[in-house]
């Protein structure tokens, strides 16, 4: 019997970072099972240098980033290009996760050619559809055609019952974000900015709604923050979105405490996390990794799909109002007690065994026997 064959498709830093220990799973099976990795370029450098990270080789790379596309652009080539590879593979299943335009493509090119698609970080979900855009309605629309849920925790599974996806396809295996920090905080023991003797508070804000005005009042809540608390550096990796960089450098340059760097290799970004006394973002990765640190995380978003950070005390929602990120911030960093009760390290995501959940139900769906090495949850 053909060993199947499973294409696994990631295209933003996040989707690298998130798929990486399941790609990584699956390889370990070579005896049973061939794993091919498209890329599809949605992000270009920040994807390539987490694939070296792990180093993960892409068998196909479609390469649709273009300068100032829309987003109806990259889904027709991204989609048009999945498509493609389909027709010419003897794919068994489709793997991607989370809700980037390549997941939702990937899943659409999956269900045009009646071929399983598993999604990785299944049932993440806010009140609207609008918010985060796109990606609240790329998970959803997955939601509808997923052979395979794989849910992060029990409130995401839940999410997914709620609506209508059949309980037997639902498995709660942890996060892979998580399984990607523990292999990669055990990979290297450097440091990241080891001589600065300041406090750190780390900056990272690239989503779509908070392009324009909202992204102003994120980066004069942070200049304010570092002129008011001598004794911390801002260093803000900044996303290579044009847009994002205009805003953030016309707001944070030219002070000397504010460092806006280049977004670091995946190694590197996770020894800032490690370094960092606060974290402020919008980023859906950095509310799940930082936990795992003992970091307070300032959530830059009206509205989160991971809401067990803040149920558990760990994150804290603030939207983009200027004065309410100033007043949190300043609080975290002028009093020691408000501190520690947020500074805990504790995930509510995982326990850094999803991937191995996850490769022994895609191989169980598909007929073939590996171990159960890790328990899960049905």
């Amino acid at each position: 019997m053909a060993k199947p064959q499973i294409v696994c498709v990631v295209g933003t830093r996040p989707d690298a970072i998130k798929s990486a220990p399941v790609i990584l799973e699956l390889q370990r099976f070579a005896d049973r099972c061939d794993t091919v990795v498209v890329a599809t370029g949605q992000h270009r450098e920040m994807l390539q240098q987490v694939l070296d990270s792990f180093s993960i080789e892409c068998n196909t790379n479609l390469d649709v980033m273009t300068q100032g596309q829309s987003l109806a652009q990259i889904t027709t080539r991204t989609l048009e290009g999945l498509d493609k590879i389909l027709s010419e593979t003897t794919a068994n299943m489709v793997v991607a996760q989370g809700d980037t335009t390549t997941t939702f493509t990937a899943g659409l090119a999956s269900f045009y050619r009646h071929v399983p698609f598993a999604h990785v970080e299944a049932g993440l979900r806010t009140d609207t559809i609008w918010n985060p855009f796109p990606e609240e309605f790329n998970r959803r629309a997955v939601g509808l055609f997923a052979a395979l849920h794989f849910a992060p925790t029990l409130l995401s599974a839940q999410n997914l019952i709620l609506s209508g996806v059949p309980d037997d396809t639902i498995f709660v295996t942890g996060n892979t974000a998580i399984d990607a920090v523990v292999d990669m905080a055990e990979r290297s023991d450097h440091e990241w900015y080891p001589k600065d003797p300041l406090r750190i508070v780390v900056l990272t804000t690239h989503r779509r709604e908070n392009w324009g005005h909202p992204q102003q009042e994120i980066a004069r809540a942070c200049r304010r923050l570092v002129e008011a608390v001598p004794n911390i550096r801002l260093v803000c990796p900044m996303h290579r979105n044009p847009a994002v960089r205009e805003t953030l450098s016309s707001e944070l340059s030219h002070h000397d405490r504010i460092d806006l760097i280049e977004p670091p290799e995946y190694e590197s970004f996770i020894k800032l996390i490690q370094r960092a006394d606060l974290i402020l973002t919008d980023s859906g990765g950095v509310q799940e990794e930082a936990p795992s640190f003992g970091k307070p995380i300032l959530v830059l978003r009206e509205t989160t799909e991971r809401p067990e950070g803040v149920h558990s005390g760990v994150a804290k929602l603030v939207g983009h109002n200027a004065d309410l990120i100033f007043e949190e911030a300043h609080g975290l960093l002028t009093d020691p007690i408000r501190y520690q009760a947020m500074a805990r390290s504790h995930s509510p995501y995982g326990d850094g065994r999803a991937a191995q959940r996850i490769r022994y139900l895609i191989l169980r769906h598909l007929g073939v026997e590996s171990p159960a090495e890790a328990m899960w949850e049905h």
